[in-house]
């Protein structure tokens, strides 16, 4: 940012100035790809829960959401990320994710959530034949 000692970025992180979100899709195979750039935080965390419930209802049966460029995630994005994985258990969806960060995979390992997730190492195994149900 123009102006900002690499200190502040923290601080404008807790002002509300949180770092921009970029939800995309395609599709691999039969999953529904979702990549998520970027932070989800309290700020990002609804756009990311309601672009996943909205993915899920579009009649996928396998959605991958592929967190291999997220920077940082918060407990509001762990949340958007339970709530679509419960979403997608009512339609008979499978949610799965990609991880490859040791440091996004110590937020799930601490809270517990890397045992309620399917996570895998890259978007090449969790899409591959054997991965659809």
């Amino acid at each position: 940012m123009v102006g900002c000692a690499p200190g502040d970025l923290s601080m404008l992180r807790l002002l509300g100035a949180g770092m921009d979100l970029s939800v995309n899709e395609h599709v691999v195979g039969q999953h529904t790809v979702v990549d998520v750039h970027g932070e989800v935080d309290v700020h990002s965390a609804p756009q990311l829960r309601d672009r996943l419930i909205q993915v899920i209802h579009g009649g996928t049966s396998s959605v991958v959401v592929d967190l291999s460029w997220l920077t940082f995630i918060d407990s509001t994005g762990l949340g958007a990320l339970v709530a679509a994985r419960n979403e997608a258990k009512t339609t008979g969806a499978a949610l799965r994710l990609v991880c490859k960060s040791d440091r996004v995979l110590k937020v799930f390992r601490i809270t517990g959530l890397h045992s309620v997730f399917d996570i895998y190492p890259t978007l090449a195994v969790a899409t591959a034949p054997s991965q659809i149900e």
